[in-house]
This record gives structure tokens, sequence and C-alpha cells, in this order.
């Protein structure tokens, strides 16, 4: 069977991912918590959209207007210019810092954090979301002891997942070895950094439209609830 193979919600599968892995890296949003919960994606594309509306940066391109994804705005802000990209970025991260007081903790989530940190291996979250948001939420769940952080830190976009680059900064610091990681993502990106760098993949289907494109990028098992990696934990 191949890893794209791999049948959605099977524990075996998922106990053997697990097996033998030294250190989780956690996605932030979704896997951790739905992030824009309490103050929607398309509402902070829409913000962004108007800080480059502003700049007198129009008409923008069709796709970037429509958008809901606030992520895209900021990536063809850096199409712009530098000045543009460290403006839009830092916008970006004043609107996750403010979204994570409102944040949906992803049932089962926390409870896998402390658990794997209970059994002394090392956790990180790699992340395209702002360190700083990242911090806050992790603070206001008063969770934050023992997790290294690996959000976004620059207003270059190509750091971003798929990129590994920031799995293999985790990987680093941890000083752990490649195949004894495991990256738990909700989106084709995270799997592909996974891929990339080396680890395994846990894919995150936290949405059924997502499975089909999650199992196409290849990853060593999907799940569909959170809460069975807690069950799964060693």
């Amino acid at each position: 069977m191949t890893r794209s193979q791999s049948p959605t919600d099977d524990p075996s599968i998922l106990r053997d991912t697990l097996a033998g892995i030294d250190a989780l890296l956690l996605d932030f949003d979704g896997p951790v918590c739905s992030v824009f919960a309490g103050f929607p994606a398309p509402v902070v594309a829409d913000q962004l959209r108007e800080v480059l509306h502003e700049g007198m940066h129009g008409p923008l391109p069709t796709d970037i207007e429509k958008t809901v994804d606030p992520f895209e705005v900021f990536k063809y802000a850096a199409l712009l210019g530098t000045y543009e990209a460290r403006f839009l970025e830092a916008a970006l991260t004043a609107h996750e810092v403010e979204a994570v007081k409102t944040a949906q903790p992803t049932p089962g989530a926390i409870e896998a954090i402390r658990k794997w940190h209970n059994s002394g291996r090392p956790i990180a979250i790699v992340s395209n979301n702002s360190t700083i948001a990242i911090e806050a939420y992790l603070s206001l769940q008063d969770t934050s002891s023992g997790i290294s952080i690996f959000g976004r830190d620059s207003f270059d976009p190509e750091d971003l997942k798929p990129n590994p680059k920031r799995v293999l900064d985790a990987i680093s610091l941890l000083g752990i070895q490649n195949d004894q990681c495991v990256l738990v993502g909700d989106s084709v990106s995270d799997v592909l950094a996974a891929n990339a760098a080396g680890v395994k993949c846990i894919a995150y289907a936290n949405r059924p439209h997502k499975t089909k494109d999650l199992l196409d990028a290849g990853p060593s098992c999907i799940i569909t609830d959170m809460r069975s990696i807690v069950k799964s934990i060693g």
C-alpha cells in the first residue's frame, strides 16, 4: 500500500506512524486551533486589501480582489516590493494576534500537546502563522511551557510552507533525526513541506472536502480527529 493509498482514520497505521517518533511537530491553524473562528479570514483579507488600496495599489488583480485567504493578499503584496511586503506582513500579524483571542481550540489538540510533553519528548509548532500570534494563543491556553515555536518571522512569503525551511529549522534545533519526526498538518502545503524535509506526515482532514487532495499529496496517514492522536501516544 502506498502512502497516498493510506485509508482514513486507520488506528493501526496511525500507531505505526507514531512508533519510534521522538519529536512531534504541529501546524498551528487547524491541528491546534481554528485561528479565524471569531475573526473570519475573509474579513482579514478585506482589511489587507484596504491597506493596499489606501497605498494607491489598485485596481488589484481579479483573483486577489476575490480571494478570502489573507495569505494570498500578503503574497501579492510581496510582488509589489519590499516595503509593501513588510507593511502587509505587519498588518497580517496584528490581525492574527487579535484573532487568536477568539480562536476555537481543536478538540484533542491541547490534550495531545500536554500528553506528548509529559512523555519527555520534544514538541514544536511549525506554522505559516506569526510566531507572536502563536505565543499569544498558547499563553491564553496556559500551555506554552516546553513548546518550541517556528512561526512566520519574516516578510518573505517564499519562506512559508510548502517550503520546508521551518520544518528543517525545527529538526535542527531539536536535535532529532528527520525520520524520527512527524508533522501534523491540515493542508497540502504541510504534506509537501514534510515530504521535502524527509519527515513523516499525519494529514489532518478537518473538512471532508480536503481528504482527497491530502491523500494525493502523499502523507504517512490521514486522520479526521485530533483526539485519535491522544489515544495513540505511547
